[in-house]
């Protein structure tokens, strides 16, 4: 698998977890399944699995509106969407321009919307919706806005996407109501990865973060709630261990870059149902993901 896949930058972004998961569909049987994501974000791991033809359809779903509306655009409205990125203006006007459309939410409508949020995810620093334009509003900095804008690049990705559309279902749910109202329906050759916002600073990295309670809670409903085997990535704060105590689990190594580079310990739970992979898979992933970032 390539190195990206997915047009968006996200925070803690997993995409370097797709061989893992993979792995872990292939041990388990899964393989030529359903694939779910009910936080998809950049939708990193969704969208390396449905290019390589690992999986028979993606769901994803995510409680932003923005997010939602970039994926519905780029399947519903690719064209013009990609003309929009062939004919965006690199300047800070603009920038103001799409930030002010983020603004309006989804009173916006779904393709404006969908754009600022694109633009803004590629150049702001690090992706994060807060993080500030990159080269700063002066534009004196090292790296200038247009860095991680690179048109013809990221059109083909989006047409990739977009050729595969109907393998693509997307949804705008609340995760809980989303495992609670979708997952009963879905086939039983599924596998559910759940990578929920970081318990600690998710507020400066997400649109939408939870509080320790929302945390909580929703550690009672995937382990509750969900039927067919599931699969959670979480930061490794101790709140977090202690809510999933009695899962099969194991620790892992990422470096990231949310505006500067720093490691961060992170956990894998598992569904009882689930076999893990070997730890010769687990101790490589680990070593490219240290490695390399994500």
């Amino acid at each position: 698998m390539s190195r990206y896949k997915t047009p968006l930058r996200y925070p803690g972004g997993k995409q370097r977890l797709a061989p893992f998961i993979r792995e872990v569909m292939e041990t388990n049987g899964l393989l030529g399944g359903d694939y779910i994501e009910p936080y998809a974000g950049g939708a990193g791991v969704a969208i390396e699995l449905l290019l390589a033809g690992d999986v028979a359809r993606v769901h994803l779903n995510d409680a932003s509106v923005a997010l939602y509306a970039f994926w519905r655009s780029i399947l519903d409205e690719t064209e013009e969407f990609c003309r929009r990125i062939a004919c965006a203006s690199m300047t800070v006007d603009e920038w103001r321009k799409q930030k002010a459309i983020m603004a309006e939410g989804e009173a916006a409508g779904t393709l404006d919307l969908g754009f600022s949020l694109f633009f803004l995810n590629r150049c702001n620093r690090s992706g994060i919706p807060s993080g500030g334009l990159i080269g700063g509003q002066d534009q004196t900095g090292r790296w200038k806005m247009d860095a991680r804008f690179t048109r013809r690049n990221l059109i083909a990705r989006i047409e990739a996407i977009a050729y595969r559309r109907e393998l693509v279902r997307v949804t705008n749910l609340d995760a809980e109501d989303f495992i609670r109202r979708e997952l009963p329906g879905m086939p039983r050759k599924s596998l559910v990865y759940l990578d929920p916002p970081y318990f600690k600073k998710a507020e400066r990295l997400y649109l939408n973060h939870y509080t320790p309670e929302d945390h909580a809670r929703i550690a009672r409903v995937i382990q509750r709630d969900i039927r067919i085997p599931w699969v959670v990535s979480y930061d490794g704060a101790p709140e977090v261990l202690a809510h999933f105590a009695t899962r099969q689990f194991f620790m892992y190594d990422l470096q990231y870059h949310a505006g500067k580079a720093y490691k961060g310990r992170e956990a894998f739970f598992f569904a009882d149902s689930v076999r893990i992979p070997n730890g010769s898979v687990i101790q490589a992933i680990n070593e490219v993901l240290l490695g390399q970032g994500a």
